[in-house]
């Protein structure tokens, strides 16, 4: 055992002075630094205590580093990708974790419910959509059915033309949550929550490439189109949930161009007679899909969204003598309660992307002409913490965001700070 270890301790402390010359030569710090870590415990191993040449090696190191005026920048570095690693690791394996909580549910494309355990449905919440990538990729895209109402029922997706076996991608980052076949709805599916809080659902596919619990990373190969389920022709079933709830992948996403419209939607929990809906929205007006439900009535519904029946019947094409049924979408205009909105400054423009949905609706964050300051939220910031790196209170970072104080900040968004 003696003489392994001699010969190991010979072999650590050679590699470890011609790594040395590398370093001092070629500004190699980086695996200078690698090897140290790893050959140390082997130095423990071997049962050897040359100390001292350990000590002179990291002697030179430092003294080549103050030399360089450069000190430890190679060690901060690789600490600093290893938490970052870890970081985006816990993400991908638990994705969106903050507003999700535990529920990971297997069979149900839409099982959220309040009151379940850690489910989160916050008064805001900001989402990025800076790393999408198409679900398919052709130079020219063919929506051949775009969401809402279709045949008295809701569509609450988009179309895309594939062939079958041409290759789908993952949209985000994230994980599959669901991976089944559904004989008279998608057909073989897929459903991705990633990590931004978005899910995404593929339908109608002829072949799935991963498995359920999987980690996919955005524009990773996931599936081939089909036409299975209830379809007519092959396509692509595409839809964007959050917590939930549909939402029109055409608002988010320009389809032409082939790219979100802007990198960053904020989601506001709405009031309709002073009780939280968990419906989203940020305009002072918009535009929300109702599904009619049992024992309800037009007068109900425009009492609900405090519109009148005639307006209702305006907007969905109905005549005195129609009869609504359950289940039936209505187009409603939903009037916001602007008690609920934090004032904006003078002169600047609120409202740049609207997005509608089946009880969601996005925005955009607010812009200005005037040269503004951005800050990149990082891991563990909060409202108070950036407020106050920026000198300013919470209320008025707040305002600049058009955001409430109660808005979950997800590491990577960014906020406007001036």
């Amino acid at each position: 055992m003696i003489l392994i270890g001699a010969i190991l301790s010979s072999i650590f402390f050679l590699i470890m002075r011609i790594f040395l010359q590398l370093y001092k030569s070629m500004n190699t710090r980086f695996i200078y630094i690698g090897l140290l870590t790893v050959m140390f415990p082997l130095a423990e191993i071997s049962g050897q205590t040359n100390g001292e040449a350990v000590e002179t090696d990291k002697k030179e190191l430092l003294i080549a580093d103050k030399d360089d005026r450069r000190p430890n920048v190679a060690l901060e570095m690789v600490e600093s990708m290893e938490i970052t690693l870890n970081e985006a690791e816990e993400d991908l394996l638990f994705p969106a974790e903050g507003i999700y909580g535990e529920n990971w549910d297997n069979h149900s494309v839409a099982p959220y419910r309040v009151g379940m355990n850690g489910l989160n449905f916050p008064d805001s919440f900001m989402i990025s959509f800076a790393s999408f990538t198409m679900p398919v990729k052709s130079d020219s895209i063919k929506v051949t059915s775009p969401y809402g109402p279709r045949r008295r029922r809701m569509h609450r997706g988009i179309d895309l033309k594939v062939q079958v076996g041409d290759t789908i991608y993952a949209a985000f980052d994230g994980r599959v949550r669901i991976c089944s076949f559904e004989r008279r709805g998608y057909g073989n599916y897929l459903v991705i929550r990633h990590t931004n809080g978005i899910e995404t659902v593929y339908g109608h596919l002829s072949k799935s490439l991963v498995k359920v619990n999987a980690v996919v990373r955005a524009g990773e190969p996931i599936a081939l189109g089909g036409n299975t389920g209830r379809s007519t022709g092959s396509h692509l079933h595409f839809e964007t949930r959050f917590l939930g709830q549909a939402i029109n992948p055409a608002d988010v996403i320009d389809f032409d161009a082939q790219e979100p419209h802007k990198d960053f939607y904020t989601f506001r929990n709405i009031k309709i007679n002073d009780h939280y809906t968990n419906s989203y929205t940020a305009t002072d007006e918009q535009f929300i899909y109702h599904t009619v439900k049992a024992g309800e009535n037009l007068s109900s519904i425009a009492t609900r969204y405090k519109t009148t029946v005639g307006e209702l019947r305006k907007l969905n094409g109905l005549t005195a003598s129609t009869q609504i049924r359950v289940g039936l979408p209505l187009k409603c205009r939903l009037k916001k309660n602007t008690s609920d909105t934090p004032p904006t400054p003078n002169g600047e423009t609120v409202v740049d992307k609207v997005v509608t949905a089946e009880h969601v609706t996005v925005q955009s964050a607010p812009t200005d002409t005037s040269s503004p300051v951005y800050y990149r939220i990082k891991e563990g910031d909060n409202l108070a913490s950036v407020a106050s790196k920026h000198g300013m209170t919470v209320e008025k970072l707040c305002r600049l965001n058009n955001i409430s104080s109660t808005t979950i900040l997800k590491s990577g968004a960014t906020l406007r700070c001036m």
